[in-house]
């Protein structure tokens, strides 16, 4: 059994650690109302810019003179994924489902004979992915130097992925990111990217608009800010769900604490009585043995 001093020790340290925990989520909570007004402001932005996208392309045979970010290369042998997660721990599984739906797709790519690529955003995750596919990583953009990734980040991103593409160096390229549901609930998400997916069918009939100059000029100039914006999006719904991830998990530690104060105290409590009723007894011993 711990001694009172042991015992005592062990309960300071972990008021010390629920005073951390309630700090982060306190901190957490703050940073998450500002992530989640920017994520849910740049949605209506980044929904109509995909469907201006999908009714130019419907519009828009596609063949070898079409934008390559369009059309493709023709193949679908080399498979790219960007996994982005965070830089800072203490947000629960946040990181790790990102990750596990990324391998996931890449168990699935590579049992179909693909050959799979990865493109790292953020620090974390980044072990886990170099445990099972480290020869496989080809690039990754350093978010460390940046308080908050933003729209330059993202265009960093996306400026580096179409070099890449452009070189021949992959065919198809997934993004991986959470969307942000609630402070609760982070849904990992996989999204195409590049090429740009065609276009559904309701879109497709829709024959109302007329664009000046012809499509496929402005299809050269939109294509790389769509994919821009996609990525920018992607960085606000995972800096949303980080926040979200925090604030949850440090609750959850917080709680946890206060649980094992309590049971600390109650054994501490019974070790300091049981030592006084030994004290007494010893006590009680000594004046009869007078």
């Amino acid at each position: 059994m711990a001694s009172l001093k042991e015992l005592k020790g062990r309960i300071n340290s972990v008021k010390s650690t629920q005073k951390i925990t309630k700090a982060k989520q306190m901190v957490a909570a703050a940073k998450l109302r500002k992530a989640q007004s920017a994520a849910e402001a740049a949605r209506p932005y980044a929904q109509r810019l995909a469907q201006v996208m999908a009714s130019l392309a419907g519009k828009v045979t596609v063949s070898g003179s079409s934008p390559k970010l369009l059309a493709g290369t023709g193949a679908d042998a080399v498979h790219l994924l960007v996994v982005a997660n965070s830089d800072r721990g203490l947000c629960g599984a946040f990181n790790s489902n990102i990750v596990k739906a990324a391998k996931l797709k890449a168990a699935e790519l590579e049992a179909q004979g693909k050959t799979v690529l990865f493109y790292l955003v953020g620090r974390k995750g980044r072990a886990q992915i170099r445990r099972d596919f480290e020869k496989a990583i080809v690039g990754g953009f350093d978010t460390t130097t940046v308080r908050e990734a933003g729209f330059n980040e993202a265009e960093k991103i996306a400026n580096e992925l179409i070099a890449m593409y452009e070189a021949g160096k992959f065919d198809v390229a997934h993004l991986f990111y959470s969307k942000f549901r609630s402070a609760l609930v982070q849904e990992p998400t996989v999204q195409q990217i590049i090429p740009v997916p065609a276009p559904t069918a309701a879109v497709q009939a829709d024959a109302v608009t007329e664009y000046e100059p012809d499509e496929e000029t402005i299809l050269v100039e939109l294509l790389p800010r769509y994919l821009r914006v996609q990525i920018f999006g992607a960085l606000l719904e995972n800096a949303a769900s980080e926040q979200g991830a925090s604030m949850t998990a440090m609750d959850n530690a917080t709680r946890n604490a206060g649980d094992l104060i309590n049971k600390l105290t109650i054994q501490y409590n019974r070790s300091r009585q049981a030592a006084i009723t030994t004290e007494l007894i010893e006590i009680i011993a000594g004046a009869e043995a007078l």
